[in-house]
């Protein structure tokens, strides 16, 4: 019988070959005095540096030899193509606005998917040694203590909610007005994450994650992790989000259906 590609465990090697390649790759540069950014913007501000580039390289390497036959979509240089049906999905740095900030919690998106979706994720913290692994069949958290199951957060009211989004404008002035609402019906509500607020979906400790204009290396490792853990990743209809576009990363079922009334009603 043929192996499904979800259950390869050849997956979980490589991506771990990613994420040890992206640590290495990146830790030299960060908090460093010469650090030198780009701007890939016209106007506004959105950076990339040598780290971001030296990191998708190497894995990009490590897929040519590891993975020959699958895909490749990276921020920094594009879509490679494949004969499998399986890509990668690679953001080398997720939260360069944090890395040359000198905050901690940027960090490392790989995913494994198809056309229906990713099916195996990592969320890698580099500098604080957290790594977060979503498969088909398990989700786990590797750190300073060891490896620990991780588990979304039971059922509650949106009254009692964390809510986080990586920027206050979220996106366009009514998607923008739609997270304010969601803001104002929850009980606490953070910013600044990228994609560590996932992370904390997967671990249990916060409920949603809602955010508009994500590319597809943004949220498809989010998503395979936030899933294995037991909670729901949509855009705002409901729909799939491993396109990009708007997200809601929720722990369950019941806080997804209430951030779905509110945010469909006022963002239609």
């Amino acid at each position: 019988m043929k192996q499904h590609p979800h259950d390869n465990p050849d997956v979980l090697r490589v991506g771990h070959l990613l994420a040890d390649a992206a640590r290495r790759a990146t830790l030299p540069h960060f908090r460093t005095a010469a650090l030198a950014t780009d701007n890939k913007l016209a106007e506004g501000y959105d950076p990339v540096t040598e780290a971001d580039r030296a990191a998708e390289r190497v894995m990009r390497e490590i897929l040519s030899k590891e993975r020959p036959h699958d895909a490749i979509l990276g921020e920094e240089y594009g879509a490679e193509s494949g004969t499998s049906g399986l890509t990668w999905v690679l953001d080398p740095i997720d939260g360069t606005r944090g890395f040359v900030s000198g905050t901690p919690t940027w960090g490392v998106l790989i995913a494994l998917g198809d056309d229906k979706g990713p099916f195996f994720g990592i969320i890698d913290q580099p500098y604080i040694g957290e790594r977060f692994i979503g498969t088909s069949s398990d989700a786990s958290m590797t750190g300073g203590s060891g490896t620990h199951p991780l588990k979304t957060r039971t059922a509650r009211d949106i009254s009692e909610a964390t809510v986080f989004t990586t920027f206050p404008e979220v996106g366009s002035a009514a998607e923008g007005a739609a997270f304010a609402e969601v803001s104002r019906r929850a009980r606490l509500t953070r910013y600044g994450m990228d994609c560590y607020a996932y992370a904390l979906v997967a671990a249990g400790q916060v409920d949603l994650v809602i955010e508009a204009g994500l590319q597809a290396y943004d949220i498809q490792a989010p998503i395979a992790v936030v899933q294995a853990a037991g909670g729901i990743v949509t855009d705002w209809q409901g729909g799939p989000a491993h396109q990009g576009g708007r997200a809601v990363a929720a722990a369950n079922a019941e806080i997804h259906a209430q951030a779905l009334e509110i945010l469909r009603t006022c963002a239609p």
